[in-house]
């Protein structure tokens, strides 16, 4: 079952690689997360990624998260390597699905853009990821839709809580206070 499931997905790479066009969004699922990388040709990827690896297995600390003061980390550094060393045994899928709601640039200067910062250092997961340079090579955008996800599912997360707790809060006090009155009233008989 494991060697079908290698040959499906080495198919599906072989045929993606085949119908790429330069400029395109190639987007590597890793499982929690997915790498980014831009289609220059010649199964050639620009893609912002930590020399040890791209993402969750890499060297991750705390520190990385966040800039300071805009400087970034020297965690990553744009690069030019080719489709098969990072696409590993991830089922990789051309991913252009913000051409619906962004002007994607013309092809030869997307190509310009994921060319021109090569070998440029810097990482921030929340500010300066591989799909933020992705986007930005393809629509002139800094985006993560990875990170506004996440940090969209912490806010929501925390409002649930907040209303849940504040609900907590006044059954509690209500509760309180009709079994307050309640014993007063028992009292008086």
């Amino acid at each position: 079952m494991q060697k079908y499931a290698q040959d499906a997905i080495m198919y599906q790479n072989k045929t993606l690689l085949s119908e790429l066009e330069p400029g395109d969004l190639i987007e590597f699922p890793r499982g929690a997360y997915s790498h980014w990388g831009v289609y220059i040709g010649n199964e050639l990827v620009s893609h912002l990624a930590g020399e040890e690896d791209d993402g969750i297995n890499a060297a991750m600390r705390p520190e990385h998260l966040f800039t300071i003061s805009g400087v970034k980390f020297n965690k990553a550094k744009v690069s030019l390597q080719n489709f098969w060393d990072i696409v590993e045994d991830c089922a990789a899928r051309k991913n252009n699905k913000r051409d619906g709601s962004w002007q994607p640039l013309s092809r030869e200067k997307i190509i310009t853009n994921a060319t021109s910062r090569l070998g440029e250092v810097g990482y921030s997961l929340i500010y300066s990821n591989c799909e933020h340079f992705a986007k930005w090579c393809r629509y002139g955008v800094s985006k993560s839709d990875q990170v506004e996800n996440v940090v969209t599912g912490l806010a929501v997360g925390g409002a649930a809580a907040l209303t849940a707790g504040i609900v907590y809060a006044f059954a509690k006090f209500w509760g309180a206070s009709a079994e307050e009155e309640e014993e007063k009233n028992k009292r008086k008989q």
